[in-house]
């Protein structure tokens, strides 16, 4: 049986053109989530979507995650890592690109291909930095989580500029430009996937199963309550902070701020995490973090306060996101296994995630206000902390017969 595949070279240069190739195939992997919020309220305005269709649009890809994130370990084995990235990327750039129509239609099909497209390209980059770079797994960790806050804090920050100096006020356009990243991905990507060889592993790697182990399921909750709070995030603090009267350009740059902040927090969080005797106490000090400040943006006084929240989101939730992807790689025995919790992680944790934006818009279409989400970011904490507790132990997942 084959499995993800490798490249045939290892010589120094072929191994920075792959680590900063994974860097660039990340960056593609939230800014269509970052680039949807900042102009949600224009895209209601313009479609004539109600919050409950909102909240489905946000959710659609999120749901995807979910939903391709369990096969993508057959496909790789059957295809090769390198090559199923490959489709990953096609996905992502003709969903991105397919928004310029503006329709709702294109909307939720866009939605639908760069969600498959992201599900799989999130659960085989941990696996292939696992394989390619196991002396420096918290380092490429930290750099991957990196560029994936990135793109999230490049799209909400750079989206609504566009939109008004680039394309006249056309939201369609400003939200299509991001395909542009994922081509130039697939420019660099292509030639090392035509030249990928399959590698031979032992079919019993593949012939177990991970839903018999608790520390299996205490991660991927981890990773689906972290997602949710960062999905909505993503997708409605923007309209949050617009309903509390804060202009679109400066919901932009508060959401943009905030995701920027996971930048630091995600570079520093995997080699900290690895010299920790284990992480519990890290994953309820990140919960608390990120409930504070949520409750601050949501409740408290505006003006320079709000960065300070801001800030604190930031640096929590980048920290909740390195911290999940760290703990499916160091709770993995092999790559093999890391392929294997990645999907199941990202997969069910996705679905749960998907929850978290479609609760908050659904909350708001019975109140009319926003204010309710304080209470599903309540529980959605406390949830995550205690998943967190029992997902930072010092363990490893045991795979069991199928």
């Amino acid at each position: 049986m084959t499995a993800p595949s490798k490249n045939n070279s290892n010589s120094p240069s072929t191994h920075w053109l792959l680590a900063l190739s994974l860097i660039l195939i990340a960056c593609n992997l939230r800014p269509v989530f970052g680039s949807l919020s900042v102009v949600l309220p224009e895209i209601m305005r313009d479609t004539g979507l109600t919050s409950t269709g909102a909240s489905m649009l946000t959710t659609l890809p999120i749901l995807c995650l979910g939903l391709f994130s369990l096969p993508t370990p057959a496909l790789a084995r059957r295809f090769g890592a390198e090559r199923v990235l490959l489709m990953d990327l096609v996905l992502i750039a003709s969903g991105t690109l397919l928004r310029a129509t503006g329709s709702v239609f294109s909307l939720f099909l866009s939605a639908v291909l760069a969600g498959a497209g992201i599900a799989m390209g999130n659960v085989l980059l941990p696996s292939l930095i696992k394989r390619s770079f196991a002396l420096k797994v918290a380092l490429m960790m930290g750099l991957y989580t990196l560029a994936v806050c990135g793109g999230a804090s490049a799209a909400a920050a750079f989206t609504v500029p566009m939109q008004l100096h680039w394309f006249d006020g056309a939201w369609p356009y400003a939200l299509a430009v991001w395909a542009a990243l994922g081509v130039l991905a697939i420019l660099i990507w292509a030639p090392q996937a035509a030249h990928a060889k399959p590698v031979s592993t032992d079919a019993a790697a593949h012939a177990g199963t991970l839903k018999r182990s608790a520390l299996a399921w205490q991660v991927t909750f981890f990773m689906g309550l972290q997602s949710a709070l960062a999905y909505i995030v993503m997708g409605w603090l923007a309209p949050i902070l617009r309903e509390r009267g804060i202009d679109s350009a400066e919901a932009g740059y508060l959401v943009a701020t905030s995701i920027l902040m996971q930048l630091a927090a995600s570079l520093l969080t995997p080699p900290l995490a690895a010299r920790l005797k284990d992480q519990r106490g890290f994953t309820l000090a990140l919960s608390v973090m990120i409930l504070a400040a949520f409750l601050g943006l949501l409740w408290g006084p505006l003006g320079l306060p709000m960065w300070g929240w801001a800030v604190l989101l930031g640096l929590g939730q980048g920290g909740s996101f390195a911290l999940a992807l760290s703990l499916i790689v160091m709770r993995s025995g092999s790559a093999q296994v890391t392929a294997q919790l990645s999907a199941m992680a990202q997969g069910w944790g996705y679905v749960l995630a998907a929850w978290g934006p479609l609760l908050v818009g659904l909350l708001h279409s019975l109140t009319g206000s926003y204010m309710p989400t304080a209470t599903l970011v309540i529980v959605l904490s406390a949830a995550m902390a205690l998943a967190g507790w029992g997902a930072g132990r010092n363990l490893l997942v045991q795979v069991s017969k199928a």
